[in-house]
Formats: structure tokens, sequence, C-alpha cells
């Protein structure tokens, strides 16, 4: 698995399923969605890491879409061939444009493209489904978002930062006390259940380990 997640915006049943099964052969992470309101709503629930985005869709278009996915590399798929629709989608907000039918292989390049422009851009760290975004201060499991607060961030960040190594108590404390005092050595044994429990209950399962008299780390 890639860890990266792609949305496939699609109601061409068809298309959506080739996309589909041609994305999670790569190791993608794949969310549907047929029409433009169930694309919104999919984006209040998930983030990926690309949106694969129709521009013929069911209730709202994908014009319309598209400033709902601010943030979110979106390549455009449309059967419309014409300069002034690529010109329009491209400076909408879209970061690329393929006309249908496409190869596959000039898709899947495109996709490793922008995510590789992305994971720099961004400051994506990642580590088995868990992806943490420095910039917006989002981690998300397979695409869902996991809700930490401000301590249980900083102790995941420590651990991806550092993802082959244990992290020792006494530094954790150290770079802890300068975003949140109120970790403390009675209370990060606590902090770090927390983070271990929201990641299982995401799907990540048990990501964090403790290594006896000396502090924690990743689970390879």
């Amino acid at each position: 698995m890639t860890g990266y997640g792609i949305a496939v915006v699609d109601d061409d049943v068809y298309v959506g399923d080739m996309l589909e099964e041609l994305l999670r052969r790569e190791g993608y992470d794949v969310f549907r969605a047929y029409s433009g309101t169930e694309a919104i709503l999919l984006l209040e629930r998930y983030r990926p890491d690309l949106v694969l985005l129709d521009l013929m869709l069911p209730g709202l278009s994908g014009e319309a879409v598209l400033p709902h996915l601010e943030g979110v590399p979106v390549i455009v798929l449309s059967a419309r061939a014409e300069v002034e629709d690529k010109v329009k989608l491209l400076r909408g907000g879209a970061v690329d444009y393929l006309t249908k039918p496409f190869d596959t292989r000039e898709l899947l390049a495109r996709i490793a493209v922008q995510l590789r422009q992305q994971s720099r851009r961004g400051g994506i760290l990642r580590h088995r489904g868990v992806a943490m975004d420095l910039e917006s201060r989002e981690v998300s499991v397979d695409g869902e978002v996991v809700r930490l607060t401000r301590t249980e961030f900083g102790i995941l960040k420590l651990l991806m930062q550092n993802p082959r190594q244990v992290v020792t108590k006494s530094r954790m404390l150290d770079e802890l006390s300068i975003e949140t005092p109120d970790c403390v050595d009675g209370s990060l044994k606590v902090h770090v259940s927390n983070v271990r429990k929201k990641l299982r209950e995401a799907g990540a399962g048990d990501m964090i380990e403790a290594v006896w008299g000396i502090g924690f780390k990743l689970v390879e």
C-alpha cells in the first residue's frame, strides 16, 4: 500500500470501476463519489490526497465542485477537449487535465507527479496508513480524519519524524514542553495511550509501542 488516498468523482460506473481497479492495483486507497453533492459530503468526512474529477456530474457540476476542493490536488478527467475549457479549469484550481479517453499509464504518471509535489510542498509525514499534514495540522488514517489534541499531535509528530528510532521520554517531554506545557512526566503515558487508542479506532492498528524504561517508538 502507498498510504495515499484518491477520490474518484465520476457518475459513469464503468469508468469509475475501471479507475478504482487500476488505482487499487497500484496500492492506492480509493474513495468513490457519483455526483457533485456526494463529492462535497465525502470531503467533509475524508481528506484524500488527490481527486480525479469528472465535469459532467448530476446535480452540481465538476466546475461547481472544484472550489470546495481547495488544498487538494485535482486532476480533471473530461471528454471536453477544447483549450478554453482546460485553461478555465486550470486557472480555477485544477492541477492537471486529461481528455477522455486517456492512456492509463499517462494517468498514473501524472498522479505520481502530483503526489510527489504535494508531499514536498505540504510537509506530509506518512507511516503505514497514517498521514500527518504539518501545515494544516491534520491527521488521517486511510483518508479518515482523526481528531487529536495539541499534545497528542505533538507526540505523534515526534514519533513520525523519527520512525525508526526510540524517542526517549526525556526528549519527548523536552520538545513537547515548548508548545504543550500540560504534558508532564506523570501524564505522558496517558497522552500516548490516547493517541494509540484513537489511531486504533480509526483502523491503523497498534502503531505505537512502549520500550520499557526508555520511551516509545512506531511499530514498523
